[in-house]
């Protein structure tokens, strides 16, 4: 029932805040995103803790004012999602700003496959659909979701922008390394994997944890790895791309441990500069995780 309900309540917003006028829908948001700050909660609470890692040396009632401001451009976020199936190619452009874009356009207009690893900040749906809309085959993975019907309604929302998206519990680091082979775009979201499988970095104050996928494909197929911050801005959407990542001496152990945490480095020094725009309502570092394991 309750996976249902999460169902239901996802289309229902989906389905009112896309029929609403813009600046009404995105009104809403913000004070949404201000109201759930206010009322506290567990995901709330966790992305205090998170945001709390981020900046330790602010007041707590200058930690009040960055939480709101994070709640309110994630409800931004959901606003995008819900609307973003009205959007045309000129609304999907308009605003879009990139950095160090050769980094990003130089492989793929050189034939080359392009790894591009980023954490859960701004928009990268958006992000995403804009590359698309610039001629560009972008592949993705998705993690699956419950109930089926919301997962296959986010699969069609990200496949209407343009995207391939696979299946996270399908086998598919075959699948991503044929797609750079080709010369395609592979982006992934990879500033978070508590699993076994995650590589343990150095990450602000404390051990997180995240996916080895994006160095082990840059390791198999020689396809150039880079980092992306995606933060809002007044106008739209600042997409900011790395160096590419070099492939380090060693062991495929030892490389994939360098690069994961040049990966960290990178993503911890734009979300220090734009913490509003990081949405982890999730744990990320392991010792978080096992205060959670002792209570």
């Amino acid at each position: 029932m309750s996976e249902y309900a999460t169902y239901y309540l996802y289309a229902i917003g989906w389905r009112l805040i896309r029929f609403l006028p813009e600046r009404t829908a995105y009104s809403i948001a913000r004070r949404l995103g201000g109201y759930f700050a206010g009322r506290g909660g567990k995901q709330v609470n966790r992305f205090r803790g998170n945001l709390k890692r981020v900046l330790p040396h602010v007041s707590e009632s200058e930690l009040d004012d960055v939480v709101a401001d994070g709640m309110r451009s994630y409800l931004r976020y959901w606003c995008d999602t819900f609307r973003f199936s009205d959007w045309d190619f000129e609304k999907i452009r308009n605003g879009v700003e990139v950095i160090n874009g050769e980094s990003f356009y130089g492989p793929l207009r050189a034939g080359r496959g392009l790894i591009v690893s980023l954490p859960h900040a701004g928009n990268w749906d958006h992000a995403g659909a804009y590359f698309c809309a610039e001629g560009f085959h972008l592949v993705t993975v998705a993690e699956h979701l419950k109930p089926e019907k919301l997962f296959r309604k986010f699969l069609e929302h990200r496949t209407r922008m343009g995207m391939e998206v696979l299946d996270l519990n399908a086998r598919v680091m075959g699948t991503l390394a044929q797609r750079l082979r080709e010369g395609k775009l592979v982006a992934l979201v990879a500033d978070r994997d508590l699993s076994q499988s995650g590589i343990d970095v150095k990450f602000f104050n404390g051990v997180a944890r995240m996916p080895a996928g994006p160095a082990a494909l840059a390791i198999q197929t020689g396809a150039p790895l880079i980092t992306a911050y995606t933060s809002y801005t007044e106008r739209g959407l600042r997409i900011e791309f790395s160096d590419p990542i070099p492939v380090p001496e060693g062991d495929r152990a030892d490389q994939i441990q360098t690069m994961v945490q040049r990966c960290a480095d990178n993503f911890a020094e734009k979300i220090a500069a734009s913490p509003t725009d990081w949405h982890m309502l999730q744990r990320v570092w392991v010792d978080d995780l096992t205060a959670v394991g002792k209570k």
